[in-house]
């Protein structure tokens, strides 16, 4: 009994001192969401350029942008951007703040803002990084890119919440790596990065720990 009464306590207090740490109140749900926003985003960019496949779709980007009306398209893909996150930060944090109030947790607290901040890091170098490839004529490189910083984001932030995000940011780095080789196909490698990685990896977060 006394053995028993040890290892609870224990647990309560390994539970206690990994509130304090760690950001658990992210939902699997979230990341459904985010994957499905993408994907949906990867078939407008698509439909956009107007090619039969996204071989030749990525070779459009890359070409006549550079010939004419390059604000107007590069605008088009910002905008259509910046709209998939916005979606994704809102859907996020409504399901953050619901499986937050579940657990009796805050959402705002020390561990998530150490996981926000090791995330923005990575995230903001890899902007001003994406930026700079498209102003020196190489948005063949974003694609790639994006998906190498955001694992090494997920990586980094990975330490102040779920373990299992790790993993997520090492996949996302070597789509991204795997991209650099098949350059013509980044439509391709972000829909697998951002839209269907996203969707598996939410499902089994909400199996493994919200069902």
């Amino acid at each position: 009994m006394e053995s028993n009464q040890h290892l609870d306590n224990l647990a309560h207090i390994r539970s206690l001192m990994e509130k304090s740490t760690r950001f658990l109140s992210l939902s699997g749900l979230t990341g459904v969401a985010a994957g499905v926003y993408a994907l949906v985003a990867a078939f407008i960019a698509w439909w956009y350029l107007d090619n039969p496949t996204v071989a030749a779709t990525y070779s459009r980007l890359i070409h006549p942008l550079q010939i004419s009306g390059i604000l107007t398209h590069y605008l088009f893909f910002v905008a259509l951007a910046a709209a998939t996150l916005a979606m994704s930060l809102v859907t996020g944090i409504a399901f953050t703040m619901r499986k937050a109030s579940k657990r009796g947790e805050t959402v705002w607290n020390k561990a998530s803002k150490r996981m926000a901040i090791n995330l923005m890091i990575p995230l903001a170098a890899g902007g001003l990084f994406c930026a700079q490839l498209i102003n020196y004529g190489l948005p063949e490189l974003v694609a790639p890119a994006m998906l190498i910083f955001y694992g090494l984001a997920l990586i980094n932030g990975s330490k102040y919440t779920l373990e299992d995000i790790r993993y997520l940011g090492l996949i996302e780095i070597a789509l991204g790596i795997l991209n650099l080789f098949l350059i013509s196909y980044g439509l391709w490698f972000w829909a697998i990065g951002f839209g269907l990685m996203h969707i598996v990896y939410g499902i089994a977060m909400y199996y493994k720990y919200e069902a």
